[in-house]
């Protein structure tokens, strides 16, 4: 059995709600992507052009500081990286995570909360950040899914 990590940036709390969800029905270690400045209400207002939030997604260069970089994302197999779609993609914060440590030979599953979007671009965007990686598209885990569907949902990914 592979020894898994579940990390995960949230904004609001519901991917990070869903993160724990996760990493209690995978077995997994538990790792939160916090940003060096928190995002504000007024830092997230997608609808305000000059926000945070809306000024980062605009470039694909912004690399938004970590908090911190103690993941151990070397003694795991498996990385499972939680975030809230974005502008059809993941947050700048997680390529910043994505370039802040060695994915080489690891198996990285996308999970995503969304109101109304796929995945659209994160898997071509953040393959580009760990090109020795494997990673997946995993699922958009929106609501509250239960401990047995999440289970389900890992081992169905034979990981």
């Amino acid at each position: 059995m592979s020894k898994k990590l579940v990390a995960y940036f949230s904004a609001s709390g519901v991917t990070a709600k869903v993160a724990k969800n996760l990493a209690g029905a995978a077995g997994a270690d538990l790792y939160e992507i916090r940003p060096e400045t928190l995002y504000t209400d007024a830092a997230l207002n997608w609808k305000d052009k000059t926000s945070r939030s809306s000024v980062e997604m605009q470039s694909t260069d912004s690399r938004p500081a970590l908090a911190d970089k103690d993941a151990d994302v070397a003694g795991h197999d498996v990385v499972f990286v939680g975030f809230p779609i974005w502008w059809y993609t993941a947050p700048a914060i997680i390529r910043t995570f994505m370039e802040s440590y060695d994915f080489a030979g690891k198996k990285v599953i996308l999970f995503a909360t969304s109101g109304g979007s796929g995945f659209g671009k994160a898997v071509e965007q953040l393959k580009a950040c760990a090109p020795k990686a494997e990673i997946r598209e995993g699922k958009i885990l929106n609501g509250n899914p239960s401990a047995k569907e999440l289970a389900d949902w890992v081992s169905g990914l034979g990981v």
